[in-house]
């Protein structure tokens, strides 16, 4: 097939407008190197810092640090803290061998969830 027989359409740009061999599509593209952003939270969340416990200080991930941090207000009684900390243990504390109908909590584990509903509800209501 010489060039004059070359048929030009969808999918098949002119032999003159294609890229040249060697040439980028788009040169001003993502640089060599460059990272995503998941990469850098990686680096953030596990760049140590150093936490007082006591009379000690001792060096711990920022991601440790952080979930110390929301325990701690948690256990204040900071209602939006508690919340978040329950949807990380529920999320990442599954049990793979517990069966999806299966409810593994105690008549005394139900009543404690349903007396923190009502008074999340009623706190709800008053503001």
């Amino acid at each position: 097939m010489s060039d004059d027989d070359y048929e030009v359409g969808f999918g098949k740009p002119p032999k003159s407008s294609r890229f040249k061999k060697g040439q980028s599509g788009n040169p001003n593209g993502r640089p060599k190197g460059s990272r995503n952003f998941a990469t850098d939270v990686k680096e953030v969340l596990t760049k140590p810092v150093a936490v007082s416990e006591g009379e000690h200080q001792k060096k711990i991930s920022t991601q440790l640090a952080t979930l110390m941090r929301l325990r701690e207000k948690a256990l204040k009684g900071d209602a939006k803290a508690i919340d978040r900390l329950l949807a990380l243990a529920q999320a990442h504390m599954t049990d793979p061998a517990q069966t999806e109908g299966e409810d593994s909590r105690t008549e005394s584990d139900q009543a404690i969830l349903d007396r923190y509903d009502s008074i999340t509800l009623d706190e709800d209501m008053n503001t």
